[in-house]
């Protein structure tokens, strides 16, 4: 449990990074971006993996590259469905979740699978 709240407070950071650099995102108040973190997980939990599943033969010919656009997908998705989260348009959430990955990449490096455990260990 620890871990999810750890990856929704970095997916949070990322989000947060993302509104700031990218034109066309916008997120109204700090609980709203909480929720946003919090369900971007949820929604990259769940339907993300179907998503690739159904995706697989134009990720394959693309060498992978299509999973950006899976990633921008799942990012509009939660602003979809989260009142108070904006997505401009197809570009604003690709930049926007090429942003939050990167955030999350480096916060799961930090934390490790299960939480605090790359800094715990040392």
């Amino acid at each position: 449990m620890i871990g999810f709240i750890l990856r929704a407070v970095i997916s949070a950071l990322g989000l947060w990074v993302a509104t700031r650099w990218v034109d066309g995102l916008r997120i109204d108040d700090a609980m709203t971006l909480l929720l946003a973190g919090a369900l971007l997980g949820i929604v990259n939990g769940f339907v993300r993996p179907l998503a690739i599943i159904l995706t697989f033969p134009i990720t394959l010919v693309t060498l992978g590259l299509f999973l950006l656009v899976v990633n921008a997908g799942m990012l509009s998705l939660v602003a979809w469905v989260l009142p108070g989260f904006f997505v401009a348009g197809f570009w604003s959430a690709f930049w926007g979740a090429l942003i939050v990955s990167l955030t999350g990449w480096v916060g799961s490096w930090f934390i490790g699978p299960r939480g605090f455990e790359r800094i715990a260990s040392k």
